[in-house]
């Protein structure tokens, strides 16, 4: 038994070396270049664009209606504050969360009305793509759409 595990453990060990080499240069080698997934009419961003986006609003009372398109890093687009759309985009980004996330079904909400502003945002965020509804029918969703001014026009206040 003895002379068997002299023989063994020299031969895991190489074998473990082996994976773990393996491993590391997989690990090192860059990742193979994708396809741009921005395409059509729109500004072609640069490599390392963090994200692209067209907010489409309509029903917001501050006159904000309209489709307008926003780019960042660096900031640009047709947006009336593209500057101040990609930071609150920046602020609410957390690793493993999706800032464009639903409220989720089983959440309790306040029943209030924020009015009938609607919204829709599509295109790509930090790498992954986007196709999110925005309205203002609960507290939940109003909170929700609150969090994203000025990417989202701000409600029109009493």
């Amino acid at each position: 038994m003895l002379q068997v595990m002299r023989h063994t453990l020299p031969r895991l060990a190489l074998a473990a070396g082996a994976s773990l080499a393996a491993l590391t240069s997989l690990s090192a080698a860059p990742a193979a270049a994708a396809p741009s997934p921005f395409s059509g009419p729109h500004l072609e961003p640069p490599l390392g664009d963090t994200g692209y986006l067209t907010v489409t609003v309509s029903g917001v009372s501050s006159g904000a209606d309209g489709t307008f398109e926003v780019r960042c890093h660096p900031n640009g687009g047709s947006h009336p504050d593209a500057d101040g759309a990609c930071q609150a985009l920046e602020r609410e980004t957390r690793w493993g969360q999706d800032v464009f996330a639903p409220v989720p079904r089983d959440g309790m909400c306040t029943m209030q009305y924020g009015g009938p502003g609607t919204a829709r945002v599509t295109g790509t965020w930090a790498g992954r793509p986007v196709d999110a509804t925005f309205d203002r029918s609960n507290g939940c969703e109003i909170a929700r759409w609150d969090r994203l001014v000025p990417l989202l026009p701000g409600a029109a206040r009493a």
